[in-house]
């Protein structure tokens, strides 16, 4: 589709804007907005300003996310803590239970932190970025509403439930690998949506095990229970299915069983037929590469690992071979001077946010 760009200062400074009158105080705003222009700079644009409106302000509107966020700690050992979220903003939570899993780490080598009662938290890389800047590797993952059927299921039972893991190297951008334990995500899917595109076969199944292709009708059965998202390796054990469908539950079991929190079916977000909060669960782990070896050597033994792989042998007919975290170093360089890219759909749709929310000076940037 035919792409607008926008500025990313302007796109924060309404994110900002919009969020505070939706009720976040501006401190929070800022947070959110950072996380959510990651994702764009990155080019991860599932994740980006798209969910502004869908996944957060419309929550809000609905009462089953809350614009204060409380954060609390309910149970802490030295290198270790449990967090209660209760269903704030998931940016500014998981900012904070990062930070002091990075603090932790700093003194006694490694800190890991779990939440519950949390909400969609934008893309986790962001979180183990932190890590990783502070000459840490940095661990991350999230459970979500039921997506994923388990292997030779047809039920969506498990998130896509992202394993995010992040590492300093001595090039200009780390090993970063941010991805869902599903062949894809449900962001992906509205974006397809949004496009007027089918899904490739293979990604989504219906009750009888079969391929759906059709992105509106997914996303209405996903809701519905009627499709699900299939797990890494696909269908079946052929292709090894059976893999990202374990490493999913991986993920369930950190994100819930340390904390104590909701997994699974508990985070549908209806109870008694009406709309009710996604009280999600995540883990964040850092690991200070001082306590271990020279940051400096780990950074060159990685930097060296990620060189020798781009430069082994290439398949016929490819280009080059990459690694990963950095494509999306490469869509940064690309569009730092060009900005957001709107598709008409998107422009529309912020288009409305002015209007519901009192900004019409930026409708001329969404125009």
């Amino acid at each position: 589709m035919e792409q607008k760009y926008i500025p990313f200062d302007v796109i924060g400074e309404f994110i900002v804007k919009v969020m505070v009158k939706a009720g976040i105080p501006e401190d929070d705003a800022k947070i959110i907005a950072d996380v959510l222009l990651q994702a764009d700079k990155f080019g991860i644009d599932s994740h980006g300003v798209n969910r502004l409106k869908p996944i957060y302000l419309d929550r809000i509107r609905d009462g089953i996310l809350n614009p204060v966020t409380k954060y609390e700690i309910v149970r802490e050992g030295p290198a270790t803590a449990v967090v209660d979220g209760h269903n704030g903003m998931g940016h500014v939570i998981s900012r904070r239970a990062m930070a002091l899993a990075i603090e932790k780490a700093g003194k006694y080598g490694m800190g890991m932190v779990t939440v519950r009662n949390s909400t969609h938290f934008g893309i986790a890389g962001y979180y183990a970025l932190m890590a990783v800047r502070e000459n840490m590797i940095g661990i991350t993952g999230t459970n979500a509403r039921p997506s994923i059927a388990p292997t030779f299921g047809v039920e969506n039972m498990l998130g896509t439930n992202p394993l995010t893991f992040g590492m300093p190297t001595d090039e200009p951008f780390p090993f970063l690998l941010d991805c869902a334990t599903s062949i894809t995500q449900r962001g992906k899917v509205e974006l397809y949506a949004r496009a007027g595109k089918d899904l490739p076969k293979g990604w989504v199944i219906d009750g009888n095990g079969e391929s759906k292709t059709d992105s509106h009708e997914v996303l209405k059965d996903l809701v519905a229970g009627k499709a699900a998202l299939t797990p890494l390796g696909g269908i079946g054990e052929e292709t090894a299915g059976y893999k990202g469908y374990g490493y999913a539950t991986v993920v369930e079991i950190l994100s819930s069983a340390l904390q104590q929190g909701a997994f699974m079916k508990m985070l549908m977000g209806v109870k008694d037929g009406k709309k009710a909060p996604y009280p999600l669960g995540h883990f964040f782990i850092a690991i200070d590469v001082n306590a271990f070896t020279n940051p400096d050597s780990f950074r060159k033994t990685t930097g060296d690992i990620c060189r020798e792989l781009r430069a082994s042998r290439k398949m016929p007919g490819e280009e080059r071979i990459w690694t990963a975290g950095e494509k999306e170093y490469y869509t940064w360089l690309e569009r730092k001077d060009k900005g957001v890219p709107f598709t008409a759909p998107l422009l529309e749709e912020f288009r409305g946010l002015c209007k519901d929310y009192g900004l019409e000076e930026y409708i001329r940037y969404f125009s």
